[in-house]
């Protein structure tokens, strides 16, 4: 099941000719990734200062589609892909109107902020993440 939310592209988020900047769809999107721990149960704030759980990108491969203009409503879709051991693979669609503007593969690693080692996810986490998979097939324990 999709988590879908929308950003608008404002005046800081593109270049002098009004066209987005790529890395600010890279700070946009890690925004929106938050705002998807947040729904799912796993709010950032609540990972990072009490339970001392960070989840850094580990690889991201973006494909930019077609150019956002400034005023644009990008419409964000994320679907988790795969819900490893202590990973997770979610797949991002950004569109805005009819208009496909980019795609991002993105795997996130649970890790502990006092080790900084990776670290099972927890079980409401895993459990959340679990229930947003796009098929049951997608659990990989060994990842």
């Amino acid at each position: 099941m999709a988590y879908t939310t929308s950003r608008r592209l404002n005046f800081g988020d593109c270049d002098p000719s009004g066209i987005a900047y790529f890395p600010s769809y890279l700070n946009i999107m890690v925004g929106v990734c938050e705002e998807f721990f947040g729904a799912i149960g796993a709010p950032w704030p609540e990972m990072i200062n009490d339970r001392k759980i960070g989840v850094p990108t580990v690889t991201l491969d973006v494909a930019f589609k077609s150019p956002g203009y400034h005023g644009d409503m990008m419409d964000f879709s994320i679907r988790v892909i795969r819900v490893g051991n202590s990973s997770a693979d979610l797949e991002y669609e950004v569109r805005s109107r009819d208009r496909l503007l980019w795609t991002a593969k993105q795997r996130l690693v649970a890790t502990s902020h006092e080790t900084h080692k990776a670290l099972p996810w927890p079980d409401d986490m895993r459990a959340a993440l679990t229930q947003h998979l796009e098929n049951d097939d997608a659990h990989d324990s060994a990842a």
